[in-house]
């Protein structure tokens, strides 16, 4: 059975290149969401007023990865103890934040950051919300690391955290 997933962990290139390795992910697809202005663009969303974050909508296959393995992988590309940033990529649009489609998914999400607050100093910041309107980004986004690896941001900051998710998941890497 197909479902869907919406993550938030800062810059959509990184957390959109490491779902779409995975075994059982469909498609991943970069995009903004929970904000106030339709059909916002990138530039838009970047001078954080639309109050949306930079997302990734998950298709994924339940026979073959469970809702629960993708949160894992969400937790460990990103630090979800930074509000309203990831590094150096500062604004809300860059926030942490999962943003469930059901009542399933909101529980599975409270459970789990509850279970990795216990191993964090610092407390998760990550905003379990509903999902409203997942508006799809621009097509130079979609697959944009895989496609500018030459970029200087996807060098020094998103392919480390890809050959990172690339070891620590390689039993259901594609």
């Amino acid at each position: 059975m197909t479902q869907q997933a919406i993550f938030a962990g800062g810059c959509f290139w990184c957390v959109e290149a490491v779902f779409n390795q995975i075994k059982g992910v469909k498609k991943a697809t970069s995009g903004y969401i929970n904000g106030t202005t339709e059909n916002p663009t990138y530039k838009e969303v970047c001078t954080g007023e639309t109050g949306h974050a930079e997302a990734v909508k998950v298709e994924f296959d339940t026979s073959v990865i469970s809702y629960e393995k993708l949160l894992e992988i969400f937790f460990s590309i990103h630090n979800p103890t930074q509000l309203n940033r990831q590094g150096e990529d500062i604004g809300t649009q860059y926030r942490s934040g999962i943003y469930y489609l059901n009542t399933e998914q909101k529980e599975s999400a409270e459970q789990k950051v509850a279970e990795l607050q216990l191993h964090f100093n610092e407390n998760i910041v990550t905003e379990i919300c509903p999902a409203q309107t997942f508006y799809v980004a621009e097509d130079y986004h979609q697959g944009y690391l895989l496609q500018n690896p030459q970029n200087t941001y996807c060098n020094l900051v998103a392919t480390p955290k890809f050959l990172k998710a690339k070891v620590k998941f390689a039993e259901i890497w594609k």
